[in-house]
């Protein structure tokens, strides 16, 4: 549902910069076991907020799905593991329960007469320009997601935004003109960018095994299923033309590009066909189950699995690891056709032998080496800048946007942005895996004279600028004045 809401949010305010993420989906990973406080589905506590585990469940599969999404389908659990997304789900979850506890402090709240106008107000959910409660609760069905769910994560944003509507963010005159001045600073730099490939590395076997002996808990063989799958198809299904006009109107709402626009029936017309034919074949799969269940019918395959193996989505996965053996799943919707699943044995993670773990401990040992390596070797780069052999830029500024190379025009427009931040005249920053620029300013001058350009940009910058900083130090105070608990591992 973030996903909809993020894409339709011209309709519906996203109050919290730093917590836009964390609000609607569905489905859930296992990223940790659980040791939970003082209610069962509390996966943490800040202050008097508990950090539901149906909550984060929500922030995680939204920022999977998102990810997933921009590396077209090439997102699997590992990669999401290497990059932090239990981690980043758990900080946006926990950037929201600071400011509600904030809020509560102060007495705001949100009645439900304010919620009812909020969900009155989308026109997604209105029919002839009316709220329609039809749609509304098609909406939720469709995403397996109950009304209070939906209407507290709403609920919180409208708090959130109440919050933050009390502070007065806007940047004084000075501030503008300090920016003006900073927009206007040029600087002529000599620099030179290090990357791996400047280190030479051999990884000996006496290393990789020290390596491995002090990091024997990071190298296990993940948790298996072994599952008994059977398949119900849905490709069998007949459809009629009424039928597929009939379910488009009243879904429309779902059928919408990766810019947010609803597809026409002849654009989302294969869409349409697939979601029905599943809606149809839905009985014979529960029939299929009832069957499986009493031994009546055979499985289709037995297959093992790694726990979280993109076969499955985040909510199948969440039910299987609370199952015992031999216990069966309802059937799920998995590749337009259903999945009635039985776990048949759970093959538990442990320590991998050196000799099986070899690739990963080489792979990490190296990285880690390279990175230490590279470090030093910018370190001392940095205290013989004056007779380095290095490039020299032409004056740039914090508009700057040829590329300076040989970094690429991201890594340029990092270092540039960092290098104006800087109040150091010579120094160290980082633009990426592995890409290190040490730099050091030989000449600096004003080039527009000092005078305020374009007001109006600078005006909003500034404004940005200082909203930013004031929420980021709001939430790191808040940080200090209410605990936060964790009662699970992996976040």
């Amino acid at each position: 549902m973030i996903s909809w809401m993020q894409k339709h949010n011209k309709y519906l305010v996203v109050t919290i910069w730093i917590a836009t993420i964390a609000f609607i989906g569905a489905g859930f990973v296992g990223w940790g076991s659980y040791q939970y406080g003082s209610k069962s589905g509390a996966i943490a506590k800040v202050g008097d907020i508990e950090i539901t585990k149906a909550r984060f469940d929500i922030a995680y599969n939204d920022i999977y799905q998102r990810l997933n999404q921009q590396l077209q389908g090439k997102l699997d659990d590992q990669k999401a593991k290497e990059m932090g997304l239990a981690q980043q789900a758990f900080s946006s979850m926990t950037a929201q329960a600071l400011l509600l506890n904030q809020a509560g402090e102060f007495g705001i709240i949100v009645s439900d007469d304010e919620i009812a106008q909020k969900l009155a107000q989308i026109p997604a959910f209105q029919k002839d320009g009316a709220f329609s409660k039809a749609i509304y609760d098609e909406f939720l069905n469709n995403r397996h997601m109950k009304a209070n769910l939906f209407e507290e994560v709403i609920r919180d944003e409208m708090v959130i935004e109440k919050l933050l509507s009390l502070l007065n963010n806007k940047s004084l005159p000075f501030e503008q003109e300090i920016l003006a001045a900073a927009l206007n600073i040029s600087d002529k730099i000599a620099y030179k960018v290090l990357t791996a490939n400047d280190i030479n590395l051999t990884a000996t076997e006496a290393n990789l095994k020290e390596y491995w002996e002090a990091h024997k808990e990071s190298f296990k063989t993940p948790q298996q299923y072994q599952l008994d799958i059977l398949w119900t198809k849905s490709d069998d299904a007949n459809v009629t033309e009424d039928e597929i006009k009939t379910y488009y109107a009243q879904n429309s709402f779902n059928f919408i590009d990766t810019n947010g626009t609803q597809l026409t029936l002849d654009q989302a017309k294969e869409r349409v066909t697939t979601e029905l034919q599943m809606q149809k074949s839905k009985k014979e799969a529960q029939k299929a189950y009832i069957g499986f269940k009493k031994g009546e019918i055979s499985k289709s395959e037995t297959v093992t699995l790694p726990l979280n193996d993109p076969l499955f989505d985040a909510q199948t996965w969440s039910e299987l690891t609370a199952k015992n053996p031999n216990d069966i799943l309802k059937p799920k919707a998995i590749s337009n056709r259903y999945a009635t699943i039985k776990l048949a044995q759970k093959i538990e993670s442990a320590p991998m032998s050196f000799e099986k773990a070899l690739e990963l401990v080489k792979a990490e040992y190296e990285k880690n080496a390279k990175l230490n390596a590279l470090n030093s070797l910018a370190e001392t780069t940095l205290k013989n800048i004056d007779t380095t052999q290095t490039t020299v830029s032409d004056f740039i500024s914090l508009d700057t946007i040829d590329t300076l190379k040989p970094l690429n025009h991201e890594e340029s427009l990092q270092f540039v942005q960092k290098l104006f931040t800087s109040q150091k005249e010579k120094g160290i920053i980082s633009v990426g895996n592995n890409v290190i620029v040490v730099y050091k300013v030989i000449e600096q001058k004003m080039t527009k004279n000092g005078k305020m350009e374009n007001n109006e940009m600078i005006e909003q910058s500034a404004d940005q600028i200082k909203t930013r900083v004031f929420q980021e130090n709001l939430l790191k105070a808040l940080g200090e004045k209410y605990t936060i608990q964790k009662f699970v591992e992996g976040i």
